[in-house]
């Protein structure tokens, strides 16, 4: 299969030696090795991404946009194949090629601030060099992802039919929802009123989207293929959801979850360290908004699909989404714990 999307870019696939590569959960991912270059070879799914040629617009008009505007920004781009396309297509799927970035490494778990920080300021560096390029020119790559009134409508919905023996067991996690349906208000406050801009917002801010260098500084962001407009709440409350607890989304003991205040110093230094001049007065003061807003929804999503027998992101055991929803909840009850050192925190000095 690899060897006819190699040929297409004048690829030797002789000699060349293949690894599957990264721990991407959604496209097939490859490293290529030929004695003279290295390549990142990726097959698009389609399952998640069901319009291929919008992605492969996307990343063009912003390549082109920063060629001229920001031409020493490190944009990892898909390369063209012998025709001239940057996104190939034949009987097993979608396929395209990046240039591997050499001396660069990713990372899974995050151990200190300073790599928050430069996470953080790799993200906003992306939103504040196209704040004048036009957001609603980008094709949605995946529509509503970020929308949580559509998100709490899903939940209500999934409520409303599913089994007794589920919503007994998630009782106390759907109480919980349903207290705090004032972070969907203000979110529907937000997109009704359209007080703050849109802007070209990354969406999927985890640690291993940021390339670093070895001495784990940032170098640029990857995994572009959910860039599309969106609301700056979307990166930060991404970073404020993966980044502030030593533990993740999978862990069970609830007691491991915790909020580092020092790694929300440095998301917020980091991030405004890029767009502090850009982000408008109403933006910032939606800053600490924006980790209430990510992490809620994503405990929605998680309940949600429990409720619905776990048809979404499947279950590996009994009650594991259910679990994760216990999760999500337990960071946002930390997060409120710690307003009020975060509203100290962000305070103009």
């Amino acid at each position: 299969m690899l060897d006819q999307i190699l040929a297409l870019y004048g690829i030797m696939p002789s000699g060349a030696k293949v690894q599957t590569f990264g721990d991407g959960l959604i496209n097939h991912t490859w490293k290529i090795e030929t004695p003279s270059s290295a390549y990142i070879v990726q097959k698009v799914n389609q399952a998640v991404f069901n319009k291929p040629f919008d992605i492969d617009e996307n990343l063009s008009i912003l390549k082109q946009y920063l060629d001229v505007h920001h031409p020493d920004y490190l944009f990892v781009a898909p390369l063209a194949d012998l025709s001239g396309s940057s996104l190939v297509h034949n009987e097993d799927g979608y396929f395209r090629i990046f240039p591997f970035i050499e001396g660069s490494h990713s990372l899974n778990v995050l151990e200190k601030p300073e790599e928050a920080s430069e996470a953080a300021k790799q993200f906003g560096r992306f939103s504040h060099i196209l704040s004048e390029f036009d957001a609603p020119k980008l094709n949605i790559t995946l529509p509503d992802f970020h929308n949580l009134s559509l998100r709490y409508e899903q939940f209500l919905n999934a409520l409303n039919h599913a089994s007794y023996l589920r919503k007994e067991k998630a009782e106390v996690s759907i109480m919980y929802i349903l207290e705090h349906n004032d972070i969907v208000e203000t979110f529907k406050h937000i997109a009704d009123t359209k007080e703050i801009p849109l802007r070209v917002i990354h969406h999927d801010t985890k640690i291993n989207n940021v390339l670093f260098d070895k001495e784990n500084h940032g170098l640029c962001i990857i995994d572009l293929d959910t860039v599309m407009p969106g609301y700056f709440i979307s990166d930060v409350g991404d970073m404020m959801r993966t980044y502030l607890s030593p533990a993740n989304e999978e862990e069970t003991d609830m007691s491991r979850i915790k909020v580092r205040s020092d790694f929300f110093k440095s998301i917020y230094q980091g991030y405004m360290s890029e767009m502090g001049n850009t982000l408008t007065e109403t933006e910032k003061g939606y800053f600490i908004y924006a980790g209430k807003f990510l992490i809620y929804m994503q405990a929605i999503r998680f309940l949600t699909d429990y409720l619905q027998n776990d048809i979404y992101y499947g279950a590996r055991y009994e009650d594991h989404n259910l679990n994760r929803a216990v999760n999500q909840l337990t960071l946002l009850q930390r997060y409120f714990e710690s307003e009020n050192e975060f509203i100290d925190l962000t305070r103009p000095r």
